[in-house]
């Protein structure tokens, strides 16, 4: 089994013996969960296929036209599960806020709706009794979190008068319940550029959400994708307090620089003075901030810029611990330029799938379970000394190389990110705690 385990591809290898910077934030370990309950519930809709709204596959969506709704019998989750729920909802246009880019053009985004819930017992859906709780006009978003008290109520409903700006449009949306009763810990918005619009998406079946589920499935985050192709900093900068006025969750990831970048359109001070307001703004409302690297291009436009931008990012690190560092994107694609597609700039298919992956992995260790320094369970001893070291990083190195062998005691240390794999994502985190 362990030999199966070891099927691991020579680029990530290479990018784990490389990538040392994926420097976690200090943070308590074991956040609270805010699990998804609405998994697979009975679903009620006026028209089309709704349970494809809340099944597991993140690219199946239900289909609708407005007006229209999409009601869950909670009936059977625990009281005390639901409580306090957030409502989340996703759309798959490929721009978070149309209005700033794509010429405002979106597919299947509700745009007036209402979120209700009802007291009525389950089993038979209530034409009556629809309770609102929380009104939205005019919305561009093509995703949306709204947090909801449903003790005493048994079902919530988002019946949506109008879709892309009319009544009489086409409504596409995946919608999950996840219960917030013991307080908002485990949701994220990722703000950024056109890598993070491609890249972060909740619908290809690798999300950043499963994947921090399948490395721990106590954990199942609320995950909005703010990514908007072709902005700067300057544009976060200017949306930023408009778009975190709807964002009630606790994570929020800060994602510019390529653009600013290429061609030095805004100059590294620029930059720098948008994302420390950024960084400030989601202090000031009482979030975490995340920033990672920004991430090499080979396209000359962008690489002859990237290192003071960069230097900029690590500013920020010294400047503001309170950042949570991102995964290094910087380090991790100079040595895997083959991940980059053919602009040079933008990552290909599986580029993409390395970069949620290594989001997830690197997330983990710094926001859900910091790494505990008690030498009886000291994870990455692979050696047995009692002690996390160099020697271990090039034991597990060999390991991988298929030059060592481990016994099932130095297996489960070697397991550094929990997901009963040990791979190159274990030797990355292994070198972090090492050379941090």
């Amino acid at each position: 089994m362990q030999n199966a385990l070891k099927n691991t591809t020579a680029i990530l290898l290479s990018a784990a013996l490389l990538c040392s910077a994926f420097l976690p934030c200090a943070v308590s370990a074991d956040i609270v969960s805010n699990p998804v309950i609405s998994r697979n519930c009975p679903v009620y809709c006026g028209s089309g296929q709704g349970n494809s709204a809340n099944d597991e596959h993140y690219f199946s969506f239900w289909f609708g036209n407005s007006p229209d709704y999409l009601a869950y019998d909670l009936t059977d989750v625990p009281e005390d599960e639901r409580n306090t729920v957030i409502c989340a909802w996703y759309n798959a246009t490929g721009q978070y806020d149309p209005s700033i880019s794509n010429g405002g053009s979106t597919n299947g985004v509700p745009s007036a709706y209402t979120i209700e819930v009802n007291a009525a017992e389950g089993g038979e859906y209530p034409e009556d009794g629809w309770v609102v709780v929380d009104t939205v006009a005019d919305n561009t978003l093509h995703s949306r979190q709204h947090v909801v008290e449903m003790e005493g109520y048994n079902w919530i409903r988002m019946n949506i008068a109008e879709s892309d700006g009319k009544s009489g449009g086409s409504i596409s949306i995946q919608m999950d319940i996840h219960n917030i009763s013991d307080g908002i810990a485990d949701s994220w918005i990722f703000l950024g550029d056109s890598i993070t619009a491609c890249g972060m998406m909740n619908c290809y079946g690798s999300s950043f959400a499963e994947l921090v589920n399948a490395i721990d499935n106590r954990y199942f985050p609320v995950q909005e994708n703010g990514g908007i192709g072709g902005i700067l900093s300057t544009d976060g900068k200017k949306h930023i307090d408009r778009w975190l006025s709807t964002f009630p969750g606790e994570y929020v990831s800060i994602a510019y620089g390529t653009n600013d970048a290429w061609g030095n359109q805004t100059g590294a001070e620029t930059y720098y003075e948008n994302t420390v307001y950024m960084i400030e703004t989601i202090l000031e409302l009482g979030k975490k901030p995340v920033l990672p690297t920004i991430p090499y291009a080979a396209e000359s436009g962008v690489s002859n810029y990237l290192d003071d931008y960069n230097s900029m990012v690590h500013r920020i690190y010294e400047e503001y611990p309170e950042v949570i560092k991102g995964p290094d994107f910087d380090a991790f694609f100079r040595e895997n330029p083959e991940l980059l597609s053919g602009d040079g700039v933008h990552p290909s298919s599986e580029g993409y799938t390395a970069m949620r992956r290594l989001w997830a992995e690197t997330m983990y260790k710094a926001v859900y379970n910091a790494q505990t320094l008690d030498p009886s369970v000291l994870l990455g001893d692979v050696n047995g000394d009692s002690k996390l070291n160099v020697p271990d990083v090039i034991l597990l190195q060999k390991y991988l190389l298929n030059l060592e062998t481990f016994d099932q005691a130095a297996f489960t240390k070697a397991d550094c990110s929990g997901d009963g794999n040990v791979n190159a994502f274990d030797l990355s985190i292994m070198k972090q705690w090492v050379f941090a």
